[in-house]
């Protein structure tokens, strides 16, 4: 279903936990169900931070947007896995520096396609693209990603906490292809969970895994998620715990880091 369809309630499978709505739930919202709720209590049990890393991950995001578009002058975004619509989305805080700002939120979880329209229906220069984020055709053949990412012009790509949610063989090559079709200059904000504990990779890993049929990929390494930036110029201040990104006056949750960690930062393409 592309956007601009009619939302189907019967493609919505509630027996399944969706990781869109597990983090919609760490992050205090509505929009998800008891078995979103039950899959993260699981979560808790193994690693008692996940809500303060939810939340930490989200003040990332505001930060990481508004510092592309103030810094680097970026006034167009593909946001990767975007999940539910909450405070301060990724158009906001971009729309803010320049209203000329233009955004393309992509998620397969049908309910994200329904909010997301809901709420971005007054907006012309955003759009939401049901899609997995794998399919990369797809997404750059969409007509609103058409519309809104001009060609030759630098993007923000965000990756923001989801490359945990793919397989081992798929992150490389969906990275190679975003980075195929986006001018130089282009920017790839990459992060995810990382833990140097194998109790706690294996753990989450396999919770994760079985709670979502498999729809899932693996907590990894700081070392493993810096080989996603291969090819790419890594910006100051480097990778590391993106609580820590240029946080310097933020107050944000206490975290216990040697739990796990929400790791990565930014590269530039070219």
């Amino acid at each position: 279903m592309r956007d601009g369809e009619n939302f189907d309630s019967d493609t919505l499978d509630t027996g399944i936990p969706s990781v869109a709505r597990m983090y919609d739930h760490l992050l205090g919202g509505v929009d998800h169900y008891q078995v979103d709720r039950d899959a993260c209590e699981r979560l808790l049990e193994i690693v008692p931070d996940s809500r303060a890393l939810a939340l930490n991950n989200r003040a990332f995001l505001r930060r990481v947007v508004g510092y592309l578009a103030t810094e680097h002058g970026i006034r167009q975004f593909l946001d990767h896995g975007s999940g539910l619509p909450t405070v301060d989305n990724v158009h906001q805080i971009a729309q803010r520096v320049d209203p000329s700002s233009r955004v393309v939120y992509i998620d397969n979880d049908p309910i994200v396609l329904a909010h997301g329209k809901t709420r971005l229906d007054q907006n012309d220069r955003t759009a939401v693209v049901q899609a997995d984020m794998r399919d990369s055709d797809l997404i750059f053949e969409h007509p609103d990603v058409e519309r809104l990412i001009l060609p030759g012009e630098r993007t923000a790509a965000l990756f923001v906490s989801v490359m945990h949610c793919l397989k081992d063989d798929q992150v490389v090559p969906l990275l190679e292809r975003v980075r195929n079709r986006l001018a130089p200059g282009s920017l790839f904000v990459i992060c995810q969970l990382v833990s140097e504990r194998a109790e706690i990779r294996d753990g989450v890993s396999a919770l994760m895994r079985e709670a979502t049929q498999d729809n899932w990929g693996r907590v990894r390494t700081k070392d493993e998620v810096r080989t996603y930036f291969a090819g790419l110029t890594i910006l100051e201040p480097g990778l590391m715990n993106v609580t820590e990104w240029r946080a310097e006056n933020e107050v944000v949750p206490r975290q216990r880091i040697e739990d796990w960690e929400e790791w990565g930062g930014i590269g530039r393409l070219g």
